[in-house]
């Protein structure tokens, strides 16, 4: 078998492979994906950009894996909800009018990749790239336009409205009321 036949086997593997994934998954299933790459890149951009300023602690590194967890707790939250949604709905045969699929972990997902994509972009200056003023802008008109269109964000907001700890500088925590 010569390398151009082999080429093309490996291709037609991969979009196979990519059109089975995507049968299984859907399209929220690509965006579960690209979030997932979204929140190691920001990890190791960040890690970067900490120790090219001689900044690296592992103490702040593991409260940003702990904030990554919960991140996808959040979003387990938000599938989760979209299955209570279905099971309802179809379970007791209330009709409203739309086919009932993904509702809540779309708008979730997008709003974690835009903010992982927004502190990719900002790890990226810190370690000397040159980034793109629009970009930024960009970035952030789209992210606050999610919050804007379903409300959200980055309050510390508790569901039983117990106080909130959140780191505020480096070693620094405060408590938050609502």
């Amino acid at each position: 078998m010569n390398a151009p036949e082999r080429a093309t086997e490996i291709k037609a593997a991969i979009a196979a492979t990519i059109a089975f994934m995507t049968a299984l998954w859907g399209w929220v299933g690509w965006a579960i994906i690209i979030w997932l790459g979204c929140v190691v890149l920001d990890y190791l951009a960040g890690t970067a950009a900490a120790q090219k300023a001689g900044e690296w602690s592992s103490s702040i590194a593991r409260a940003g894996l702990w904030h990554k967890l919960g991140e996808i707790f959040a979003a387990l939250v938000a599938a989760l909800c979209d299955v209570a949604l279905t099971v309802i709905l179809k379970g007791t045969g209330i009709e409203i009018g739309l086919d009932v699929g993904p509702l809540i972990t779309p708008v979730v997902l997008m709003w974690y990749i835009i903010t992982e994509l927004g502190s990719i972009v900002e790890n990226a200056g810190k370690l000397g790239a040159p980034v793109p003023a629009w970009l930024k802008r960009l970035l952030k008109q789209y992210k606050n336009s999610i919050d804007q269109q379903h409300g959200g964000g980055d309050e510390p907001e508790t569901v039983t409205g117990e106080p909130v700890e959140q780191e505020v500088g480096k070693h620094e925590k405060v408590s938050v009321k609502e």
